[in-house]
């Protein structure tokens, strides 16, 4: 045979061994009893989901006066401001008008102004040519597509609104526009593909500090009222507000946050939880907030926030966003609404197109709006409109305002100032981090014995290797692989291996563990290896957001995916402490990749994990913030976690057990220098130096194209 057909033949029986040996390690989808290993997360979670919303439902038939409505509302507020994390300071606009453009029967006003100190705002007013002021207004909060302000929908819109007699303000909303956070000099555009990406890796870096990327929007959009209602064409008692998509988004949370707002139109958005989670699931970071399903809170209350003033909800029939849920909100509402007499107050427009403020919605609310805030039946039809470049309506001289103003404040620069403060305030104790560790991750711990199925076993030479499932929580089956040497020794020690790469990664190793006298446990955490779910599509998403639909439906219903995986491993430790093979007083819990967290966060819930080890844990929550960029990092996200501790705390509260990090990474996956490790982490050797286990805690090296993960971890844990 010639030295080309050998290496074939070689590389042919290593890749069939190699799949053989695969198959032995992933089962479940060859067992009869699990149709949809992939599903079990997703299935579970939405399974949750509609359980909170039957709650909900339960709560909004007790709504039968005037004054249910208006706790309704009054709990929304609360609510939504608890979300967003407070409502920030109001400070001077200093606003003003960079230019003005001469429409004829309109003119369009350039306007610059701060919503907070030096965080700039770019904006176009339109003002009617003809008529008498003061005007009605119209805030026009936008929604993500191209051009923002300059969006050739959006000036047909404010054009014709204008033409009517109101007088209409819009501005670039964050990462759009003039206004890119993530702006790159080189390629004049964003670093990141997309306005939403932008939004969604700015909301990781807020909600880890207590805060909401919506407050920020919010925020804007609230200060962009405040100006124009200070204007002296306006008519502050009667102002309405419209957006399409994320425009959409805001009217509904404007309108419900602010009561100078008296009517509401919100174009394709309003839907229904239950019809979202049955389709396109949880969207952009501005638009999802944690425990809003476990509190009760759906689309319909977007509408009941507004307290019974005039709401018409746009819609389109082939939309994603799912025409069935907005008629489901419309129908609550109605028929809430008509117990109240309010049922005028209440109207809905379908079009049979696609998502976008197309013609047809447009003109069903410029009826809306001249109905209800100019007292008339105006039902002409929209006007031609010449559009403007977007290079006429900039307002700053580059068209940035990271380039036109340098000492400008963006949202990672907020961010990471209060990221600081909290730092220089958290001095936790160990106490401290276990009870607010529970509480951030929404850890919620399961009693009793653990359910095994099991489904066979293999056997090798001086080892025998268990195939089964144990049962987390009802609904949640985790897949395991249980490694056991044969051994005269009554008690073994034990160890739990989780990789979020799946189990198969790691059995080779679990095999020389076993051999060097461990009983070793492998398992796939929910979402890991084979359950791993298939709406993790390959591209951008996926890329910078890992398991976003299902990370996100958890934070809805008021869970973590690393509070539910810190579950199934401290289920996995009851399967090991019940063994008769196992020594209860010797389990170590090992993590790698993003499995560590979940390992971790386990150990500070269960004593009985005496050594933990990790391989590629993410350094700290801190560096999320302080730096600009992230890697799948909403599947390890702990939503107000800095308001009370950082990783290296969680591991100083481990001391006196023996703690072991290898090749701590960043938050892109970049692993860092030992050296780095060691000043990040100084705090923890200062408190195992105190609790006089000095040795206990370790920084190590692995050099993995020399020493196995195994070889590695035998020697770390000696």
């Amino acid at each position: 045979m010639s030295p080309v057909r050998r290496t074939l033949a070689f590389l042919f029986l290593t890749a069939s061994a190699f799949a053989q040996r695969t198959d032995e390690w992933n089962f479940l989808a060859t067992d009869s009893i699990f149709q949809d290993p992939h599903g079990i997360l997703s299935a579970y979670l939405d399974a949750k989901a509609e359980a909170l919303l039957e709650q909900r439902r339960r709560a909004i038939d007790g709504i039968t006066a005037t004054s249910g409505l208006k706790a309704r509302q009054q709990y929304w507020r609360e609510r939504m401001w608890n979300y967003l994390g407070g409502q920030p300071q109001r400070t001077p606009l200093n606003a003003r008008t960079v230019g003005v453009l001469d429409r004829g029967d309109y003119r369009i006003e350039k306007i610059i102004f701060e919503s907070r100190p030096k965080f700039y705002v770019t904006a176009n007013l339109y003002l009617p040519a003809r008529g008498t002021p003061p005007y009605p207004a119209i805030l026009y909060p936008l929604g993500h597509e191209q051009g923002a302000k300059a969006h050739s929908a959006w000036q047909r819109t404010l054009a014709n609104l204008a033409r009517r007699g109101f007088v209409c303000l819009t501005w670039d909303p964050l990462g759009q526009g003039e206004r890119v956070q993530f702006y790159d000099e080189d390629w004049h555009d964003s670093k990141l593909p997309g306005s939403t990406t932008e939004h969604t890796m700015l909301g990781i870096q807020s909600l880890l500090l207590g805060s909401h990327v919506a407050q920020y929007t919010v925020w804007d959009g609230i200060r962009a009222l405040d100006y124009l209602v200070s204007r002296p064409e306006v008519d502050p008692k009667r102002v309405g507000c419209t957006g399409n998509s994320g425009g959409g988004t805001h009217t509904a949370y404007l309108s419900g946050l602010d009561d100078r707002i008296q009517v509401a139109a919100p174009s394709c958005y309003i839907t229904s939880w239950h019809r979202m989670l049955q389709t396109i699931g949880p969207q952009d970071a501005e638009q999802v907030f944690p425990d809003w399903l476990k509190d009760g809170i759906d689309y319909p209350d977007f509408v009941y926030a507004f307290g019974g003033k005039p709401y018409l909800i746009l819609s389109a029939i082939r939309d994603f966003f799912p025409i069935g849920g907005a008629r489901a909100t419309y129908e609550e509402v109605r028929r809430v609404y008509t117990a109240l007499d309010l049922s005028d107050r209440i109207a809905m427009f379908e079009a049979d197109d696609e998502h976008g403020y197309t013609k047809p919605r447009r003109e069903a609310a410029y009826r809306w709006f001249s109905k209800w805030l100019q007292g008339s039946e105006n039902d002409a039809p929209e006007s031609p409109v010449r559009l403007v470049s977007e290079q006429e309506l900039q307002c700053t001289p580059t068209g940035q305002v990271k380039t036109a103003f340098p000492d400008g404040a963006d949202v990672y620069s907020l961010n990471r100032a209060a990221a600081q403060q909290l730092r220089a305030a958290r001095h936790p104790s160990a106490d401290v981090v276990r009870a607010r560790a529970a509480e951030v991750t929404r850890y919620e711990p399961q009693q009793g014995p653990v359910r095994i199925a099991s489904l066979g076993r293999i056997t090798r030479p001086g080892l025998t290797i268990e195939r089964f499932t144990y049962e987390s929580e009802p609904g949640i089956s985790i897949p395991t692989l249980l490694f056991i040497p044969d051994s005269t020794a009554a008690r073994l020690p034990a160890i739990f291996l989780a990789d979020s790469r799946g189990k198969a990664a790691d059995a080779g190793d679990a095999e020389s563990l076993a051999a060097a006298g461990n009983v070793v446990l492998v398992a796939d955490l929910r979402g890991f290896g084979e359950t791993r779910s298939r709406s993790i599509v390959p591209g951008t998403s996926a890329r910078y957001f890992g398991d976003y639909r299902n990370a996100m439906t958890a934070l809805l219903a008021g869970k973590t995916m690393t509070g539910m995986r810190a579950l199934d491993v401290v289920r996995g430790i009851d399967v090991l402490a019940a063994r008769r093979e196992v020594d209860p007083a010797r389990i170590t819990a090992t993590g790698r990749a993003s499995a560590a967290l979940p390992v971790l966060y386990a150990a500070l819930f269960d004593p009985r994990i005496s050594s933990v080890a990790t391989e590629g844990m993410l350094s700290s929550y801190d560096s999320v913030v302080s730096g600009r960029l992230s890697m799948g990092m909403f599947e390890q996200l702990v939503p107000s976690v800095l308001k009370h501790f950082d990783l290296p705390d969680v591991v100083a509260a481990l001391a006196p057990r023996r703690v072991v990090l290898c090749g701590n990474v960043n938050p892109l996956g970049q692993k860092l220098r030992t050296d780095t490790m060691r000043q990040e982490y100084s705090r923890v050797s200062s408190a195992y130096q105190a609790a006089g286990v000095p040795n206990a805690f370790r920084i190590v090296e692995r050099d993995e194209d020399d020493e196995s993960f195994a070889a590695a971890l035998r020697e770390w844990l000696r």
